[in-house]
């Protein structure tokens, strides 16, 4: 190489545009696996991690025009499969996939789906027992969502006509299986929610594979069915077929037309439960009322029966005997009564009432005027006890005392003072006279 040939020089960003433009004409699209790692979602909907192996690691962006039709959420330490083209992030200068599509390796996306929304969900408590409501034991109206065409529909209208043909039937027309499905149902599941005729609601569809049942497990239809007020029937596609709408529902049925039985069954088997009891009450009856003709055609051929009517014949004899005799007293205890009233009348008529009123009044007036002047005494006495009583405690109160020109001294704290060597020069004073009070401060102590 000359020394003075002529150099061409790059700067940082032309060369690593020049070689993102190598590498991706050179490799156009390619096929990747590799463990994910640093796996991070963002805020935007883009995601971003490294695939790597025992010995070499690749960063790689999946943008959230590729991400949003996977089936299944990426995270660390899963093992992939990519399809991408490898590029350079130019910023850093780092070589990186851009990922078109992703799956998981040794399962399938849906299934990895499955599962991880089945999980969470559980996490959540959505299949919690607690949640489930019962169905009710005699429903009016079942609201069902599925699609018109599908042979659910029609196995479910079947059983129900045969055994519970009055059972009213109300259709929310959906698709079930393909892009918006999931949407549609829970929209039926909401929409029954709405109406106050509803009893109980079936979801579902006949059998076919995991992407033909996918529908039913969407988290938006799974969501719809743990939030119905009503109780929810889901019934998916065959027995072996488990959907994540048949853990979050509040009953499963194995397939569509098990939950018709499930609905009309009650009503069936309560008419069977009526026709027994009937048959049981019917033979119970004949047979008492035959135990009960045996004991009255035994008590028939009893004697006692043929001396029952003498017995009677007397009884009603003695009755009316008796009737004369309560008569005959009545009368006499009658004629008694009447005999004391005009005894009385006659001696009260003898009674001059006015002169006993006017003596008793004379007496009534004497009292009267007698408590009177004894009462009077009586308040005299207690005046003037009272009077006395009070000279003497007006002679006792300190009061009296200071009306005599005294006062009572006392300390700062209260105290009475009653020696002059209790006090020093300078303690204050508080003087109590006759009328009102005086504060002092000592000069001098003349013990």
């Amino acid at each position: 190489m000359h020394l003075f040939a002529e150099r061409r020089i790059y700067s940082v960003s032309e060369i690593t545009a020049e070689i993102k433009r190598d590498l991706e004409d050179r490799y156009g699209e390619v096929w990747v696996k590799g463990e994910i790692s640093n796996f991070r979602h963002h805020s935007s909907g883009h995601m971003y991690f490294t695939l790597k192996d025992d010995r070499a690691q690749v960063r790689a962006a999946c943008f959230r025009g590729n991400n949003t039709y996977l089936r299944f959420r990426p995270d660390d330490g899963l093992e992939v499969l990519v399809r991408g083209r490898v590029s350079v992030y130019e910023p850093r200068g780092e070589y990186q996939l851009i990922v078109q599509y992703m799956e998981p390796v040794g399962v399938g996306s849906l299934q990895l789906a499955f599962e991880q929304l089945k999980e969470k969900l559980r996490r959540e408590g959505l299949f919690d027992a607690a949640h489930k409501k019962p169905l009710p034991l005699l429903p009016r109206k079942v609201g069902i969502v599925t699609s018109p065409s599908g042979a659910a529909i029609r196995d479910i209208l079947r059983i129900l006509d045969r055994r519970n043909a009055s059972l009213d039937v109300l259709l929310y027309p959906a698709s079930v299986q393909g892009a918006g499905a999931a949407s549609e149902i829970a929209a039926g599941v909401r929409y029954f929610n709405t109406r106050s005729d509803i009893d109980v609601i079936i979801v579902g569809r006949g059998g076919g594979s995991i992407e033909d049942l996918w529908a039913f497990n969407e988290e938006t239809l799974a969501r719809a069915v743990f939030h119905s007020v009503l109780p929810v029937i889901s019934a998916v596609g065959h027995e072996v077929d488990y959907t994540i709408c048949d853990f979050v529902a509040d009953l499963r049925a194995p397939t569509p037309s098990a939950a018709a039985e499930t609905v009309s069954g009650a009503r069936e088997d309560l008419r069977a439960t009526v026709r027994s009891l009937q048959h049981r009450l019917l033979g119970g009856m004949s047979l008492g009322l035959e135990r009960r003709r045996s004991v009255l055609d035994r008590l028939a051929l009893n004697r006692a029966f043929n001396v029952a009517p003498n017995k009677v014949r007397e009884l009603q004899q003695r009755f009316d005997e008796s009737t004369v005799r309560l008569k005959q007293a009545m009368l006499g205890r009658a004629r008694e009564l009447r005999h004391r009233s005009e005894t009385l009348a006659a001696r009260l008529g003898r009674v001059d009432l006015g002169r006993t009123l006017d003596r008793r009044r004379d007496a009534l007036a004497l009292e009267v005027r007698a408590l009177e002047a004894a009462l009077r005494g009586l308040v005299r006495a207690k005046q003037s006890r009272l009077e006395l009583a009070a000279g003497k405690l007006d002679a006792l109160s300190p009061l009296a005392i200071l009306e005599r020109g005294y006062a009572i001294c006392r300390a700062a704290g209260g105290k009475i003072i009653k020696e002059a060597a209790s006090l020093s020069p300078g303690d204050l004073l508080d003087a109590r006279l006759a009328r009102g009070a005086v504060e002092c401060r000592v000069e001098k102590v003349r013990p």
